[in-house]
C-alpha cells in the first residue's frame, strides 16, 4: 500500500501514456516500489534482509525519473557508513560512490554524515589517481572509479579522479556517464546473463543496442536474480517453495532498475502518432 511506503501516503504513480512499453514500465516501477521496507530498497524482500548501495542506487536512478526519490529520504537520511559490507564483509570502493549517489537522490548535500567518511574511505583506496579493491570479489578500478566520479559530481564536489585507461568488465554496467572512458574487450556471457540478467540489461544501454528482452519475464515478477551467494533463498520457502528450490529470487530490484531506465530512455511517441506494439505477453 502507499502508506506502506511512505509516512505520509504520497507515492507518484505514472501511466506512462504516450511513451514506448508503457505497461512493463509500470509493472517494472511496480516491482521496485513492492521492495521498499521503511524506505529502504531491498534487492528481494524475501532473500535479503538490508539495501545493498548498488542496487539501492539503481532503484534511486529509477525513482528519479517518477520522482519518486523522497520515499528513500528517511533511510538514506540514516546512512553513516558508505560500505554495506553485504559481499563476506568486504569493504567494496564502488560502494562510495553510490553512497554519494544515494546522498544526492535523496535531496541531501554535502553535509550528510556518511559524505565525509565517504570520501576519507576514497582516498585509502586511491592508487595513481583511481580507486582500487575489489568489487563482487575482483578488482573493478573503472567501474569503481566512474561511481566515484558520478557521485562527486552530483553533489558538486571537486573530482580528483581519472578514469584508468584499462579494460574492465564492469565498465559497460557503468552507462549514466563517462562513455567514452571506455577500453573494449569480451562481454558477459550468457553463462552469467541467465542468472543476473541486469547484467545484459545494463550492457544494452551502455552499447545503445535493442532491449534483451528475452532476458525478462513474460508475465509478472519480470525480473530475477539467481544463485547469489549471499541471498538466503530457503527464507521464501513458505510463499514461493519453487523459487527456493531454484536458488531464485523475483522480483529483483537491480535488474527491474536497468530494465526501467532502458527503456524509459526510449523517446515518448509524437502526440497523435499510432500505439507501439509491446513484446508479447506485456
Amino acid at each position: 500500500t502507499r502508506d506502506g511506503l511512505t509516512r505520509d501516503g504520497k507515492v507518484n504513480l505514472p501511466s506512462f501514456e504516450g511513451r514506448p512499453h508503457a505497461a512493463l514500465l509500470r509493472a517494472l516501477h511496480h516491482e521496485l516500489l513492492v521492495n521498499l521496507v521503511g524506505g529502504a530498497p531491498l534487492p528481494n524482500i524475501f532473500v535479503y534482509k538490508k539495501p545493498w548501495l548498488r542496487d539501492a542506487a539503481m532503484v534511486g536512478l529509477a525513482l528519479e525519473h517518477t520522482g519518486n526519490t523522497g520515499l528513500l529520504r528517511e533511510w538514506v537520511q540514516g546512512l553513516s557508513d558508505p560500505f554495506d559490507r553485504n559481499n563476506a564483509g568486504l569493504e567494496e570502493p564502488d560502494n562510495l560512490g553510490q553512497a554519494l549517489t544515494l546522498v544526492a537522490l535523496a535531496g541531501f548535500d554535502a553535509t550528510h554524515p556518511v559524505v565525509a567518511p565517504a570520501l576519507a574511505a576514497a582516498r585509502a583506496v586511491t592508487r595513481n589517481g583511481c580507486l582500487e579493491g575489489l568489487s563482487d570479489f575482483a578488482p573493478h578500478p573503472v567501474y569503481q572509479t566512474k561511481w566515484m566520479k558520478y557521485g562527486l559530481a552530483r553533489l558538486g564536489l571537486d573530482d580528483p579522479y581519472r578514469i584508468p585507461a584499462v579494460y574492465d568488465a564492469y565498465s559497460a554496467l557503468f552507462w549514466m556517464d563517462y562513455r567514452d572512458q571506455h577500453v573494449p574487450g569480451p562481454r558477459f556471457p550468457d553463462s552469467l546473463a541467465v542468472p543476473y540478467p541486469y547484467l545484459k540489461w545494463a550492457q544494452a544501454h551502455f552499447y545503445n543496442e535493442p532491449p534483451p528482452f528475452e532476458l525478462a519475464g513474460r508475465s509478472s515478477p519480470l525480473t530475477w536474480e539467481a544463485e547469489a551467494s549471499q541471498a538466503n533463498y530457503a527464507a521464501q520457502s513458505r510463499f514461493f517453495p519453487t523459487l527456493a528450490l531454484e536458488r531464485r529470487a523475483a522480483p529483483h530490484t537491480w535488474h527491474a532498475a536497468e530494465m526501467f531506465l532502458l527503456l524509459a530512455s526510449e523517446p515518448a511517441a509524437p502526440l497523435g502518432a499510432p500505439g507501439v506494439t509491446p513484446p508479447e505477453g506485456e
